[in-house]
């Protein structure tokens, strides 16, 4: 079963929870690396979450600058 991709907002929290434990400086390299990659990948998810509603909102505000309702291509 494949994992399905954690809401904005969980990635949010746990992305600013690994950059406190990064700026700390008191972890090892690997541990540090391992964080970082983490990071890296909840980047990733937030920054594809803000630009499909980006694009909703989008599509709402199309149409002779009057809320229009149009289907999605929703990527997941």
């Amino acid at each position: 079963m494949a994992r399905k991709t954690p809401p904005f907002e969980e990635s949010l929290a746990e992305l600013e929870h690994l950059v406190e434990r990064l700026e700390q400086g008191d972890l090892g390299l690997e541990e540090s690396l391992r964080l970082f990659a983490r990071g890296v990948q909840l980047s990733r998810i937030c920054q594809t979450a803000l630009k499909e509603a980006e694009q909703k909102v989008q599509i709402l505000l199309e149409e002779n600058g009057e809320p229009a309702l149009k289907p999605f291509a929703d990527e997941s």
